[in-house]
């Protein structure tokens, strides 16, 4: 059965990438990575029905026909039995074939590396929640054999587009503080709403089409309960250490110092302990673990401490939701840019970088120091000091400390509600322009 469509298209960025990768005459199976509701469903039978003759959709979720689909790898029989079950004709190269859930099936993953031996030239693509849990679940990995895209949430960017004002939109990809000035009432509503709907697709669909900020919050409830009960597929064990380190997350970012503590999830919690809890959290991309960084050196990776980190949720209006903060609190006023000390801002400010491609991101403190940098971002052959200051009061003493101390030559960037000012050793862009400007500084035009 095919998704449903009735509601208001949503561009995507990542559907560019889709465009590359049909287009490429070397092209393989292509697995799309993300966690659930974050649209991997949606953009797939989007970009088939929009850019192939036809497209053939399967999910394989409770679905008999799959059970037995890949009992074999014979590609001729499998590609005449979904015939046969579609009724619809697969013809490689105008024919795009998406299997849905394709987690849920034995040997579904397995297949890729066939398909790709035996019709290269057919587009296969296949999507499932929690896919990078289990993939290695009792079946081989086609190692090599696929290529592989990851999907996030929907960027501020993307929430923009989706309110039709595509000036505006140019004007932060092209840089222009000039318009970005001119329009900052506007764009600082925005900012709050996407605070608010956070960018899984859902609830953003929903807001912009009723304005109904309960049936909104309903909606990232039922997401957030979906998840849980995919926590809850595990033993009881597991399932209660998964448990204390998602409900502890809004605690965790409420502190001064948003350094990750065990000792919050109960008394007398080790690290090791929770490990396995962890891991699950960050491969089912619900969590993004932000490691600290010892030297602001490159490779940044070199110079990790895995030991220390920051636990961020993968969005920031399912955190608004899982904090129980009134849509009113969020809408209204600038206090949400700097409630839980800057917890909102700064989990937002990560949510625009985490899908830019080339890019790592450590944060930096010193032992026996009070000085620490919010964000350290490797990208375009730089380091980039990142402090956000959402509040007002932009003083960014620990940043200017920070050059001064490891390296003159560094520039940093502050990111608050004021607007764009460079001031030689840093400079200051706006909330709304994060994700535009570190995109603009690996892709240049």
């Amino acid at each position: 059965m095919q998704p449903d469509f009735n509601s208001k298209p949503m561009k995507r960025l990542i559907y560019q990438r889709l465009l590359q990768w049909k287009n490429d005459s070397r092209h393989k199976p292509l697995i799309l990575l993300g966690a659930r509701q974050v649209g991997k469903t949606y953009v797939l039978n989007q970009f088939g029905k929009a850019e192939f003759e036809n497209y053939v959709y399967i999910n394989c979720h409770n679905n008999d026909f799959t059970e037995s689909l890949f009992r074999t790898f014979d590609i001729e029989r499998i590609l005449t039995d979904i015939e046969r079950y579609t009724d619809r004709k697969i013809v490689a190269g105008k024919t795009l074939l998406v299997f849905d859930e394709i987690q849920e099936v034995f040997n579904g993953i397995a297949s890729l590396k066939y398909f790709y031996e035996n019709m290269p030239q057919l587009h296969v693509a296949v999507a499932g929640s929690l896919l990078g849990i289990t993939l290695h679940e009792g079946e081989s990995f086609p190692v090599g054999k696929v290529d592989m895209l990851k999907m996030y949430p929907m960027t501020f960017m993307e929430y923009l587009t989706a309110c039709g004002k595509q000036g505006i939109v140019e004007a932060l990809w092209q840089n222009d503080w000039r318009t970005v000035e001119l329009e900052r009432e506007y764009l600082t509503n925005r900012l709050r709403e996407y605070y608010f709907t956070g960018g899984m697709p859902e609830a953003v669909n929903e807001f912009l089409t009723s304005g109904d900020t309960k049936k909104t919050r309903q909606v990232q409830l039922n997401i957030i309960e979906a998840y849980i009960r995919d926590m809850s597929k595990h033993t009881t064990v597991m399932t209660q250490r998964i448990h204390q380190i998602w409900e502890s997350i809004p605690a965790q970012l409420a502190k001064e110092n948003k350094k990750f503590i065990f000792g919050m999830l109960k008394k007398g919690a080790r690290a090791a302990d929770f490990e396995l809890a962890l891991q699950w959290l960050i491969d089912a991309g619900l969590i993004y673990k932000v490691e600290r960084c010892k030297e602001p050196q490159m490779p940044l990776k070199f110079y990790a401490d895995s030991s220390a980190f920051k636990i961020y949720l993968l969005d920031v209006g399912l955190l608004a939701a899982m904090a129980q903060t009134q849509p009113k609190d969020i809408l209204l006023g600038n206090n949400v840019f700097s409630e839980f000390k800057g917890a909102f801002s700064e989990n937002y400010v990560l949510e625009q970088l985490r899908p830019q491609d080339d890019t790592s991101t450590y944060y930096f403190s010193k032992d026996n120091s009070q000085l620490e940098i919010d964000f350290l971002v490797q990208c375009a052959g730089r380091i980039i000091p990142l402090e956000v200051k959402a509040e007002e009061n932009v003083k960014s003493k620990s940043l200017r400390t920070f050059v001064q101390e490891q390296n003159p030559e560094m520039k940093g960037l502050r990111i608050s509600m004021k607007q764009y000012i460079d001031q030689e050793w840093m400079e200051n862009i706006p909330l709304v322009a994060v994700e535009a400007y570190i995109k603009n500084l690996t892709q240049p035009a």
